[in-house]
């Protein structure tokens, strides 16, 4: 691969220096704040360094360094990330409204795709959703925000990088079976482990939320990282969602942390729109007959139990698998098969939960 036109880091330190540090006049690089920076790829990442006390006033600092950045030659993607010297208290932020201008700006309904672990097909799930909205006549994008293993790329069959939009700051989303599609998968190589601390995580998500252009639509699908945590927390919170559709296997061992998924939305405000029970059961290609492998209908069990909606269930089936491996998702490839019927009727319970109005947030405890 060719690199002579990427940026070099005297480069880098040239346009920061167009920058004021926070007394308004020091260049920011002789403010001692950059304290990591990384050129691969096309694709520049700064770390700045600040008191903990001080990042909220600061942010104007990270958002101009990271257009300087953006707009060097050579340079496809700039992800600058504010870190602290010492940890600050965990706490939940205050939900924001979508900044003025953003990239959210056009969208009417957000809505995540979670579980409380992995392995659960809650990707293949949430494309399949998002393709099924479409096909119920929606405007629809799908984000994958799983920054550690992004699936989209794989299951629309999609690979290269996004460009620019006319204003060149923002990115385009690909399209593909009527979704538009974003994922930190089309900006990083298919084979590099993506080995970030927080603050560089959390500035990756804001951006591919923010700073993608993806114009008027009815409702934005995200794929969320499994678990509960920080990036979580922030997807939940900045992306101001409408509600959550939580995805689980039926064996209490993923109905344990498909429990906490849910609390964490009632934590933050959330509403759960309900449970989709994923490998519910396993039909013999051969012989037609039925194999409740992960046992069958806890996450029905689990939705009566607290009050929500049980939102259906699909089973495990080679069909699911092979087209999404091929990068046609069974909704695209087969919308009249009896493997696509599931996610079909999930997302035609998704719309009726989104127009309730008053819907509460479920309140569940994990002992």
């Amino acid at each position: 691969m060719a690199t002579q036109n990427l940026a070099t880091n005297e480069q880098v330190l040239a346009a920061l220096r167009q920058i004021a540090g926070p007394d308004g006049k020091t260049p920011l690089p002789d403010t001692g704040m950059l304290s990591g920076l990384n050129i691969r790829d096309g694709k520049v990442y700064l770390t700045l360094t600040v008191p903990p006390d001080r990042a909220a006033a600061l942010e104007p600092i990270r958002q101009a360094a990271q257009k300087a950045l953006a707009a060097l030659p050579g340079v496809e993607a700039a992800f600058v990330a504010l870190t602290a010297e010492q940890a600050a208290p965990v706490k939940a932020p205050p939900a924001p409204a979508p900044a003025q201008g953003s990239g959210l700006a056009g969208i009417k309904k957000i809505i995540g795709v979670a579980s409380g672990k992995g392995g659960v097909g809650k990707s293949t799930t949430a494309a399949n959703l998002a393709v099924a909205l479409a096909k119920l006549g929606q405007k629809v994008g799908l984000l994958d925000a799983d920054v550690f293993g992004p699936s989209v790329p794989l299951l629309f069959g999609l690979s290269g990088k996004p460009s620019f939009s006319d204003d060149g700051h923002s990115l385009k989303p690909f399209e593909k079976f009527g979704v538009k599609l974003m994922s930190i998968g089309f900006l990083v190589p298919d084979d590099a482990a993506v080995v970030w601390r927080g603050p560089l995580v959390m500035t990756a998500i804001k951006q591919l939320l923010n700073d993608v252009a993806w114009g008027e639509l009815d409702v934005l699908v995200i794929d969320m990282p499994p678990g509960t945590g920080d990036v979580q927390l922030t997807l939940a919170q900045n992306a101001s969602l409408a509600g959550a559709v939580v995805v689980s296997t039926p064996q209490d061992l993923a109905l344990i942390d498909a429990r906490r998924a849910v609390a964490m939305f009632s934590q933050v405000k959330t509403p759960v729109l309900g449970l989709f029970e994923n490998m519910s059961y396993f039909l013999c290609p051969h012989c037609g007959g039925r194999s409740d492998i992960f046992s069958h209908g806890g996450a029905q069990a689990e939705a009566q139990k607290n009050g929500m909606r049980f939102l259906g269930a699909a089973p495990l089936d080679i069909a699911v698998r092979e087209t999404s491996d091929r990068g046609a998702p069974v909704v695209a490839s087969a919308p009249d098969s009896p493997q696509a019927q599931p996610y079909l009727d999930l997302a035609r319970a998704v719309l009726e939960e989104l127009g309730k109005a008053g819907r509460r947030a479920p309140t569940i405890s994990v002992g």
